[in-house]
């Protein structure tokens, strides 16, 4: 990209725009950024329409060519099992919260928590949701015991969590599509237990925030590569075109013409 300090009026182009969002992509997965200052700073990326509004966007952030890059990685080796093994924190920590009551009215316990090994939950004319996507296990198995009357709870595992459901339901049901999926290595194992009364317990498999966050951004770098090519390929059948058929000019009538 143009020196932003020289320039910083010039309009910036869609391959600048999408050099930035590697830096911002880059700086996530490092944990550079959270989830949420990804979300502005992406936003303010595609906003951006001169060199002067993307540069303070990376500013505090490495990148190639950059000063105060460590000369050291920080990149630690992957550790036996992936991403689970600092996941499951063990005996250490209990857990964030290990119950859950909502008499019509509703519970969350969603984002950056440590889900105990045992859960109870409780939910009477009301609702709950218990999202593991970003949380930690005090265990490599954990229950979630819910009791679900007139009511319902909902359970959100990330991919690669091996589910295994065994509550009962009385003009209820608890949902068992995602069993029977294999766990990935190291990765925590989810027993869901419970009653559901005239309610249901439900389990849903999606992906991290940051991982959708991912996958819309490399579809729309997708579409826009796919978009230049057409381009490319309109301003080809052009030339070939000309190239046939090149454009005549037109030549005045002389006057002898008129006789």
């Amino acid at each position: 990209m143009t020196d932003d300090a020289a320039a910083p009026d010039l309009r910036a182009s869609d391959a600048d725009r999408e050099r930035v969002a590697d830096v911002l992509r880059d700086a996530l997965a490092e944990g550079r950024l959270d989830m949420e200052e990804f979300g502005e700073r992406l936003d303010a990326t595609y906003r951006a329409r001169t060199y002067g509004e993307l540069a303070p966007i990376t500013r505090d952030l490495p990148g190639p060519g950059r000063t105060g890059v460590p000369a050291v990685s920080l990149a630690k080796d992957p550790e036996a099992g992936g991403d689970w093994a600092g996941r499951i924190v063990g005996e250490g920590d209990a857990g964030t919260s290990t119950w859950a009551v909502a008499v019509m009215s509703g519970f969350q316990r969603k984002g950056r928590w440590t889900a105990p090994r045992r859960f109870n939950c409780f939910a009477f004319w009301g609702g709950g949701e218990i999202d593991l996507r970003e949380a930690r296990f005090a265990d490599r198995e954990i229950v979630i015991n819910a009791v679900a009357i007139m009511g319902g709870v909902d359970i959100i595992v990330p991919p690669g969590v091996e589910v295994v459901v065994r509550g009962i339901g009385i003009m209820g049901g608890f949902d068992h599509g995602e069993e029977g999926v294999p766990g990935e290595p190291g990765a925590p194992r989810v027993i869901v237990t419970g009653v559901a009364f005239w309610g249901g317990v439900g389990v849903q498999r999606k992906l991290p925030r940051a991982q959708k966050q991912l996958l819309r951004e490399e579809r729309r770098r997708e579409k826009l590569e796919r978009k230049e090519e057409r381009r490319r390929e309109l301003d080809g059948s052009l030339q070939d075109h000309l190239n046939l058929h090149p454009v005549r000019e037109e030549r005045e009538p002389h006057p002898r013409d008129d006789r």
